[in-house]
């Protein structure tokens, strides 16, 4: 059988499917529903989307490769998520988490806090190009400060999220940032002084929304009490001296040497168990129920902090819910999430379902603003559909290529809104690979933090008031188009 282009029509029907089973799986399941529901909705619809693409003739094994690719582009993900789950059981296991919550209550007020888990988040993530690593260590502490202020995890892990992509945009270590320049065909240092013009202002209202957040929060829920109640449970369980605070800065420092995500953080998995034998006698007897024999102890504590997560038994409610996190295990149905997502997204590019969509609405961009809102549109959706923000990068910015040097435009402009939407918006999708990594690891549902990401929020919407105004929009200078359609390969 012959294969058809698929109509925008036919393309359109597999995506309003799935959009409408996952509203179904929201009202019936409720909170539950990223627990099974959401993933049985994202295969069932990539079964119907293969039916339509076969019924068009498309072969199933050409729908099995994609599939596969684009399970392969997730798999260092999957690998990191897993890792994080070990390294968050570790390390409360080791004290650290506990350390950083004491000595984040000492310092830290709530009117400043929103302000200040935004602004460090921002500034590690900066060093180390990473928002994931910046979630699962920093991140981790901060969503149990917080908490223990009595602000809303959503607002807390908002700050989180907004600081945290913040670098992974800004950073010239961010594998985002030069991939992103890399598929618009300009180079790294060129792009990044692009975006300040859109990630600044952005950035500067997130701060001031935070700022007044808190200061019009504070003392609302704050307690003395309540936070003398937490540090003595911690500390009666927990040795939480300063120097418990040396891994987390060992390994942001390693990441800023270079090193891989996936090798430093095992490093700090080895840091957490290593902490935990020497520094936490009591917490490793009682986990493991061998208080007669610390070296069989010691082995089964660590391994069931990092394949289970850890269980805290303080005598306080509240603390052993903060307290009772990670484990490799914990991760799995956060990994089958999104593999079933990737499974839609291999579905809908390997049959040209995705391209059809895209290719319509290029045929409408044809001034500066609407090309502009274009790429943002484009690689929203292929964060909804795709799942995977390098996927929502590499195929928008693929597309739009041409359409910018046609339009005389800097591709400088495109990998600017390239990461202005399929960066920021790939963390409020709960299928999307970031979404589904930064729910699990700060405990907090998608649909919690999603309104309180005002970085992610507003800075596309600032990229396309950039492109319906012409303001910072740079045009292709004469003799430079040659010039960026081969740039050199950047160092970073």
């Amino acid at each position: 059988m012959t294969k058809k282009t698929p109509s925008l029509l036919l393309s359109l029907i597999p995506v309003l499917f799935l959009i409408g089973l996952l509203v179904l799986c929201v009202r019936v399941f409720g909170d539950g529903v990223s627990g099974g529901p959401n993933q049985v909705a994202l295969m069932t619809a990539a079964i119907f989307a293969a039916l339509i693409a076969m019924w068009q003739g498309c072969s199933w094994q050409e729908l099995q490769d994609s599939i596969l690719k684009n399970i392969s582009v997730a798999m260092q993900a999957i690998l990191i998520l897993l890792i994080i789950g070990g390294l968050i059981g570790t390390w409360i296991l080791g004290g650290i988490v506990p350390a950083l919550v004491v000595w984040g209550l000492k310092i830290l007020t709530p009117s400043i806090f929103l302000f200040a888990t935004c602004f460090v988040c921002a500034l590690v993530s900066l060093a180390t190009g990473s928002s994931w690593s910046t979630a699962g260590t920093v991140g981790l502490a901060l969503i149990g400060i917080g908490h223990t202020m009595g602000i809303p995890m959503g607002l807390t892990a908002g700050a989180i999220i907004s600081g945290a992509y913040f670098g992974d945009k800004m950073s010239p270590l961010s594998d985002t940032t030069n991939l992103a320049p890399a598929m618009a065909g300009t180079d790294l240092f060129s792009h990044v002084r692009h975006m300040v013009y859109t990630t600044g202002p952005s950035m500067i209202i997130s701060l001031l929304l935070f700022l007044i957040i808190g200061f019009w929060m504070d003392g609302e829920s704050y307690s003395p009490e309540r936070i003398k109640q937490v540090t003595d449970a911690i500390n009666g369980k927990f040795n939480t001296a300063l120097y418990m605070l040396i891994p987390p800065v060992i390994v942001i420092w390693m990441v800023v040497r270079k090193i891989p995500a996936i090798p430093a953080l095992l490093a700090g998995c080895g840091m957490g168990m290593l902490f935990a034998v020497l520094f936490q006698p009591q917490a490793v007897s009682e986990f493991a129920g061998e208080p007669n024999n610390y070296a069989l102890a010691s082995f089964k504590a660590s391994i069931w902090a990092m394949a289970s997560g850890f269980k805290a038994s303080t005598g306080v409610p509240e603390v052993d819910s903060l307290l009772s996190r990670g484990g490799i295990y914990n991760m799995l149905s956060t990994i089958w999430l999104i593999m079933s997502a990737m499974m839609f997204g291999g579905v809908m590019e390997g049959s040209g379902m995705l391209m059809k969509i895209a290719q319509s609405v290029l045929k409408v961009a044809y001034t500066t603003g609407r090309l502009v809102l274009a790429t943002i549109g484009t690689s929203v959706f292929m964060n909804l559909t795709a799942s995977d923000q390098y996927l929502a990068i590499v195929i928008t910015g693929r597309m739009y290529r041409e359409a910018y040097r046609d339009a005389k435009l800097d591709p400088k402009n495109l990998s600017r809104a390239l990461e202005d939407a399929g960066t920021l918006t790939s963390v409020l999708v709960p299928w999307n690979t970031c979404g589904a990594f930064m729910s699990t690891t700060l405990g907090v549902a998608t649909t919690a933090y999603l309104p309180f990401c005002f970085l992610n929020l507003i800075n596309p919407f600032v990229s396309i008031l950039y492109g319906f105004t012409g303001w910072t929009m740079a045009p292709l200078v004469e003799g430079e188009e040659e010039k960026n359609r081969n740039p050199e390969p950047s160092a970073a």
